[in-house]
């Protein structure tokens, strides 16, 4: 199940290897921005995987609210696995899409995993992803840490599984497509830039306007070339794209609807850093050594790294980080690549798990596990309170 480009990244490793077994049959249920042309209909990047069995479903119009897309969702995918019951629903993340597919297996008894839980970030998101991992039965993580979150939020030890993040498999290949050909795909007239992207912080409404004015007003002042790709579609997203009505026509500035996953990455690779609040910057631009200016709260906990700058919403501020970033560039100064969150190999290890009987033999009626044995409770006061 994949309802965004980004998570579509992660989990396409896993759809095309189950796809390409003899010993299971994949159905790619594709809905979220995927059908919304304004973020370039990616539905056409999962066809380009070659799924026989692809469902296209349409969840939702532009900018509708989150809980209206998760009841929709719902609905869809309720009926959906009502006539195609499958063994196994995967989802990924901290998207509505991953908590409608959870309600769904969870609510019919069916087998659901969930990819990358157990990881927090300080926005609606969080709540999401642990929401999942409580209806989940099965747990594919990314790092120690995350395991022991589950852990934590009652999971048994035997439902998780440390595999690493699968896009990491993509990243480290010796297949992805040249630079320079892919900056001619779409048009990128510079060589040297950086990658932008902003999100809507849901629990910030408020401050988004201002947000991202200061945003688009720091790419122009800072004089780097950018590639600036359009934001999710969560509410507010339509005061980010006034804001960068601004950016429009300026030669250093190129925007894209969105980019397939490996032109993305080839580009990723050869940028001088990223900007904006989008877990690009956590996750994957530390791989490729490549320096972030994270600003904001949206990825508030996440993983730290020393190649990533954390800022506040203050245009001198936001300058001050790129001139640094700059004067490091220019000297040469080296960043080490991080593989804290995987080493490549998650496709092996996804294929070694599910092909173990055990796996699908564990029980869809789920308890929580305690860590800790339970204080003794204290006898309830049965006694009627007078000063009722």
């Amino acid at each position: 199940m994949t309802g965004t480009r980004a998570d579509f990244g992660k989990l396409k490793p896993l759809i095309v290897a189950v796809e390409e077994s003899s010993d299971f049959h994949c159905t790619a249920f594709v809905t979220g921005m995927h059908t919304l042309y304004k973020y370039g209909y990616t539905v056409n990047e999962v066809k380009k995987c070659n799924i026989a069995d692809i469902h296209i479903y349409h969840n939702q119009i532009h900018s509708e609210p989150m809980e209206l897309s998760l009841a929709n969702t719902i609905a869809g995918l309720s009926r959906y696995v009502h006539e195609n019951v499958p063994d196994m629903i995967v989802v990924h993340g901290d998207r509505v899409e991953a908590l409608a597919g959870a309600i769904v297996g969870a609510m019919r008894n069916i087998l659901t995993a969930h990819i990358e839980g157990g990881e927090i970030s300080g926005t609606v998101d969080e709540l999401i992803r642990h929401s999942v991992t409580k209806l989940a039965h099965l747990h594919f993580v990314s790092n120690q840490e995350a395991a022991d979150r589950l852990r934590q939020l009652g999971e048994k030890a035997e439902t998780i599984h440390l595999i690493g993040s699968p896009e990491i498999d993509t990243m480290l290949s010796d297949e992805l497509p040249d630079p320079d050909w892919v900056r001619d795909y779409y048009d990128i007239p510079f060589s040297q830039y950086a990658i932008a992207l902003l999100h809507p912080v849901t629990t910030e409404l408020d401050e988004l306007p201002r947000q991202a004015e200061i945003f688009a007003e720091s790419l122009l002042q800072s004089k780097e070339n950018y590639l600036v790709i359009y934001p999710n579609n969560d509410e507010g997203t339509e005061q980010i794209f006034f804001a960068y009505e601004q950016l429009k026509d300026n030669p250093r500035i190129q925007l894209v609807p969105s980019l397939r996953f490996e032109y993305f990455l080839s580009l990723l690779k050869q940028a001088r850093f990223v900007i904006g609040n989008s877990s690009m910057g956590i996750r994957q631009a530390p791989i490729y050594a490549v320096r972030s200016v994270n600003i904001g709260s949206r990825q508030h906990n996440r993983f730290q790294y020393h190649s990533i700058q954390n800022v506040e919403w203050n245009i001198e501020s936001i300058l001050k980080v790129i001139a640094n970033i700059r004067t490091a560039l220019d000297r040469g100064e080296v960043v080490e690549p991080c593989l804290h969150f995987g080493k490549g190999n998650s496709l092996h290890q996804f294929m070694k798990i599910i092909r173990d009987d055990a796996i699908w033999g564990i029980s869809r009626q789920k308890v929580f596990n305690t860590l800790v044995p339970m204080a003794d409770s204290a006898p309830m006061d049965t006694k009627p309170d007078s000063r009722v």
